[in-house]
């Protein structure tokens, strides 16, 4: 089982020195705003679920964002960062949509407050070990994957952004790596019933210009190893950066457990048998899965937490933790109120 492995993983990454933090985050709010791609703009395209800190609004300056923010929703209590996915809805053969519920990721390492969130989802960064990785700065962000893109590109992304079908309940199947599974785990959202839910899996690009903090389409700051992107093994960040951007920053990953399992019934699906899951995009294909990333850890506890090694898990470098009743107190108000819940005719935005 994966737990397994990543338990085998654990004594390595001890052994090596590398750090694989993986931790939760509640659910901070759902809304149609987006402060990296759609700044200012009420509303935004599409809905979104968010994660982190309470500075999340219409628009995040480009400063030290922990220093905006009072509360978190993550396990480590000076992660002020925004982290934020389209949400996954269920379109009914009838026509309308339903939103999938998101639980709990399963139990690693201990950590249980990790099993205790509220909505939301887990979050990993990875260092190969102390000095190999620069921890983000003061006002960075980026953007992975393409809201708008519906079709594969050259030999796909499935390494990078990925869907597990659980094969049964408590998470049946998780055998391998994130992306790894070539069975279970597809670029595009599963053909069938998934029998314990879908997970998604969204990876950052590892390589920095060392100068922007943004680029214009919050992509070209960042570049991918020379050998191509880092498959997730929660000890490498990959191999040389090109010229251009040739600083190695944490490699992030976010994982989100979509409860699907109450929509397994196909005498609701489509009449043609096709998947009736469609992120709040309007994407019935998911090759437009994305996740936004504004960084807002306080000070030098990321890069401390990256330069510690054998860290495994939610707890790293004496960092200070949160607990559930704090970290599910911490909201952020609606900016653009509609009804995203319940049977809907259509889906927000769309």
């Amino acid at each position: 089982m994966q737990l397994l492995a990543l338990l085998a993983l654990a004594g390595l990454t001890a052994a090596q020195g590398s750090t694989m933090l993986r931790f939760g985050c509640s659910q901070i709010t759902i809304d149609r705003i987006d402060p990296l791609v759609n700044p200012d703009q009420l509303p935004s395209p599409h809905m979104h679920q968010v994660v982190g800190g309470n500075a999340f609004n219409t628009s995040i300056a480009t400063t030290d964002v922990s220093a905006l923010a009072t509360c978190t929703t993550c396990n480590f209590a000076d992660d002020f960062s925004n982290y934020w996915t389209a949400n996954l809805y269920f379109k009914a053969r009838n026509g309308t949509y339903k939103r999938v519920p998101q639980v709990p990721n399963r139990l690693l390492f201990g950590d249980k407050f990790t099993t205790q969130t509220s909505g939301g989802f887990v979050v990993y960064y990875v260092s190969p070990g102390k000095g190999k990785v620069t921890a983000f700065k003061p006002g960075f962000r980026m953007l992975t994957g393409d809201a708008n893109q519906r079709a594969k590109i050259g030999t796909g992304r499935k390494s990078q952004s990925c869907f597990r079908c659980y094969s049964g309940p408590n998470f049946g199947g998780d055998n391998a790596a994130p992306c790894a599974d070539g069975k279970l785990d597809t670029e595009t959202l599963p053909s069938g019933a998934c029998l314990g839910g879908i997970r998604s899996n969204i990876l950052y690009p590892t390589c920095w210009d060392g100068k922007n903090l943004d680029s214009p389409d919050h992509k070209s700051h960042v570049a991918y190893p020379v050998a191509g992107p880092q498959t997730f093994t929660g000890s490498s960040v990959g191999d040389k950066c090109p010229s251009t951007h040739p600083v190695k920053i944490p490699q992030i990953m976010l994982e989100i457990v979509w409860d699907t399992t109450g929509f397994n019934n196909k005498a609701e699906w489509p009449a043609d048998g096709s998947q009736p899951f469609v992120l709040s995009t309007g994407d019935t294909t998911g090759y437009g899965q994305h996740g936004d990333y504004v960084f807002g850890w306080k000070a030098d506890s990321l890069q401390k937490a990256m330069d510690t090694g054998g860290c495994m898990g939610a707890a790293c470098a004496n960092l200070k933790v949160m607990t559930i009743p704090d970290a599910n107190k911490c909201k952020v108000s609606r900016k653009f109120e509609e009804n995203y819940e319940g049977w809907i005719d259509k889906l927000p935005g769309m």
